[in-house]
């Protein structure tokens, strides 16, 4: 049996999101994985991004180093990826079907976002025989191995109920009025669809969000989420464009990474063409229509993905949501909270380092003998609580393998 890892740790130095645990966790992890589990130091693969000499943690190369765990894994391999660094929380095109209502993403040193159904659709290669464990330390971590069971956790399942089809008038301006009156403004933002600005909407919400930044046993204590308006800044850098807004954080993305950006993303933007040219038939049109009444902010990568013959979709509720009928059995996910709290990133004078990893390490140090992904989860939610923490880790997999032992 062969043992194989990748540790991705990324603390954003110099930037508005920076951190200063993360680095550590998987330091720390890299040596346990070899002193306790004996792990070979050739299989564990090291993503960072304060030490030039490895590889960065950017998109396509977390991408990449996950795919090839994963391609060469044979039945009986077991396979650890760790991760830690900033999550965010992207509501979902559709919550209909969707475990948690939101896309769950981790954030690569470079804003390239990995969905949790692009985690789906890894696990989902891993060989029948192999198992594959995730361990997420940031926030909003609850769920992001799409449709995973929840054994341990309160992830909340939403059910909204946000049509897809388009107004019966056919008129894709009347459309976008009807579902702004009927769902509210920041639904339709949060579909990757940016509201032109003269229709009106009262769309106050969108606020700054506060980085819980706090003194714990002597240090300093910050919120492992990285908030959208953080995320839509360093995008604006990134891309010299000031109209980057949370309405069109999909088709930016999309646009800055091309063929390196999330699977999910991409066939968001195909599945959108699709639709705008249902409207534009509809209209008796042909299928011509001015691209300038299209909504700011989508028309040009709408038709760039278009041409596009890498992105195929067989349907929408593969796109929105993921289909249900393939479950990502051969994973287990523990997170270091649920989808709606933060993970911490503690500065203290003994170091730096995640709540979650920290409280890892310590309770492999109390146990001697095999510890399972229940006993862990369980033992993490104490501890954590008992030193003052609000996030509550959770476990995800199947029934199976809830007594599996953590690390095998």
């Amino acid at each position: 049996m062969g043992k194989k890892a990748l540790l991705v740790g990324i603390n954003y130095p110099g930037t508005k999101a920076e951190l200063k645990g993360c680095v550590n966790d998987v330091n720390r992890m890299h040596k346990c994985l070899i002193n306790r589990y004996g792990f070979a130091e050739e299989d564990i693969v090291v993503l960072i991004d304060t030490d030039p000499k490895y590889p960065q943690p950017t998109g396509v190369n977390i991408r990449r180093a996950l795919s090839d765990l994963v391609a060469l894994a044979e039945p009986g391999d077991y396979l650890f990826f760790h991760y830690s660094g900033h999550g965010v929380q992207v509501q979902a095109e559709t919550g209909d079907d969707d475990d948690t209502g939101h896309d769950e993403c981790i954030v690569p040193c470079d804003m390239n976002l990995i969905p949790d159904q692009d985690f789906k659709e890894l696990v989902l290669k891993v060989p029948d025989g192999c198992l594959m464990t995730i361990v997420s330390d940031s926030c909003h971590s609850g769920g992001l191995l799409q449709n995973a069971k929840e054994q341990i956790g309160e992830s909340t399942k939403l059910n909204r109920e946000i049509s897809n089809s388009v107004s019966p008038s056919g008129d894709f301006r009347s459309f976008l009025k009807e579902k702004v009156k009927d769902a509210g403004h920041d639904a339709f933002h949060s579909r990757g669809i940016d509201i032109p600005d003269e229709i009106p909407h009262h769309n106050s919400s969108y606020e700054p969000e506060e980085v819980e930044e706090r003194e714990h046993a002597g240090g300093r204590v910050k919120s492992r989420s990285l908030p959208l308006s953080t995320l839509i800044e360093m995008l604006k850098e990134k891309t010299g464009k000031d109209d980057v807004d949370v309405g069109n954080i999909r088709p930016t993305l999309s646009h800055m990474f091309g063929k390196d950006a999330s699977p999910k993303f991409k066939k968001f933007m195909k599945v959108l063409f699709k639709r705008l040219q249902e409207v534009r038939l509809s209209e008796g049109g042909g299928g011509h229509r001015d691209i300038n009444s299209l909504p700011r902010g989508v028309a040009h990568e709408v038709l760039k993905i278009k041409d596009d013959e890498e992105v195929s979709v067989e349907s929408e509720e593969e796109v929105h949501a993921g289909t249900k009928k393939n479950l990502p059995i051969n994973g287990v996910l523990i997170s270091g909270c649920q989808t709606d709290e933060t993970s911490a990133d503690a500065n203290t004078p003994t170091g730096a380092y995640g709540a979650l990893s920290n409280a890892i390490q310590a309770i492999i140090a109390q146990n001697d003998g095999e510890l399972t992904n229940r006993d862990l989860v369980l033992n993490l939610r104490k501890m954590l609580a008992k030193e003052g923490y609000k996030q509550k880790p959770g476990l995800y997999c199947t029934d199976k393998h809830l007594d599996y032992p953590f690390i095998c």
